[in-house]
This record gives C-alpha cells, structure tokens and sequence, in this order.
C-alpha cells in the first residue's frame, strides 16, 4: 500500500519521513509517553530511527500499519502521530502527542480522520481503541472522537515484562454516520 494523505481543518497527516526523526525523538523523550507506550528507555535516537525509517515504512508496505505523522495544515512542528493497525484481523487504533501541544484537540481531530479513513479506504468495519487502565488522557480522546468504552481486559497489555490490564472501546461506521459494508444488529438489552 502507498502512503496517504489526510488533511482536516487544522491538520495535515503524512507518513512520517526521515526528516521527523529528530522531532520523534525528542517527544518520545517524555516521561509520559514513556510510562504508556511501550518504548525503549532511554529512548535512543536510533530507536526514532528505526521507528520511522523501518517499521512505520514498513508498515505503510505491508498495508497493516498506517502511521501518520500529525503536523499543523499550515506548516510547523510534528505534533504527534496516529496510527491504525489490523495484525489480527481487527484494526485497533494508538496515538500519542507531544506534550506542549496536548490539550488543543489536535488528537481528537487527527484519530477523527484516520477513523474515517480507515471505514472507507480500508473497509475496517470496527476499529478498537486499548490502553492501560489509568491512561486518563488517552481514555478522554477516545471517548472525545466517539470510541464507546466497552470494558476492561485483564492481563491484556504487557509493558515492560508485566501484563497490565486494559481498557478497551470500540468505534462503528455508523458511530460516524457511515455506513459499513455490512448491516449491525445491536443486542437487545
């Protein structure tokens, strides 16, 4: 699969290039980041090397990782990344943001886009959002671009050699007023 681009109100989404490598780098040095993303540390710049130049191009490659590097419509700094991934027959959703742009909704608008891409250029019927249990901020985007929070899974993400329990959510076409390729019977409750 080729790169794509996306472009919303405020934003721009690319595949990241070599040219973003020092910029991931130096946000991957947060300690935020580094506490609920499964990261190195200390996060190398070999480590942003290998991130962008290997597995986000090789992803784009394979068509089962989209990554989109996040970066204001009219020119400036990387603001963070959004990805969509499909390993397992269901495509999830991940993201983090730089620290001093947090807060402005450039999160939200950015998975908001991917989302819709992803039902309509990829066909996803589903896309499903996990984070460790605590991870307040990714949580509020979640719910911020529509995810419906679904549950907890225990044991479901391991981080640093520990299995930690996971919050999930869940985001339909029809959450975004598209439609799916397949008709959805919600159960009765």
């Amino acid at each position: 699969m080729e790169p794509v681009t996306l472009t919303t109100e405020r934003l721009l989404l690319r595949a990241l290039t070599p040219d973003d490598i020092d910029a991931v780098h130096t946000i991957c040095q947060d300690p935020g980041i580094q506490r609920w993303i499964s990261l190195p540390t200390p996060y190398e710049r070999e480590h942003a090397e290998h991130f962008v130049e290997r597995l986000a191009a090789d992803g784009w490659r394979s068509g089962t990782i989209c990554t989109f590097g996040v970066l204001p419509l009219g020119g400036g700094p990387l603001l963070g990344a959004v990805n969509t991934h499909c390993q397992t027959g269901t495509w999830e959703i991940g993201y983090w943001t730089a620290k001093e742009h947090r807060g402005r909704g450039y999160t939200t608008e950015a998975v908001t886009a991917v989302a819709r891409w992803a039902f309509t250029a990829l066909g996803a019927q589903r896309l499903e959002w996990r984070a460790e249990v605590g991870n307040a901020g990714s949580r509020a985007v979640a719910e911020k671009a529509g995810f419906v929070m679904e549950g907890v899974l225990r044991a479901a993400l391991l981080q640093r050699d520990t299995l930690r329990d996971a919050w999930v959510g869940s985001l339909l076409p029809s959450d975004l007023r598209l439609p799916g390729t397949h008709p959805y019977l919600p159960a009765r409750s």
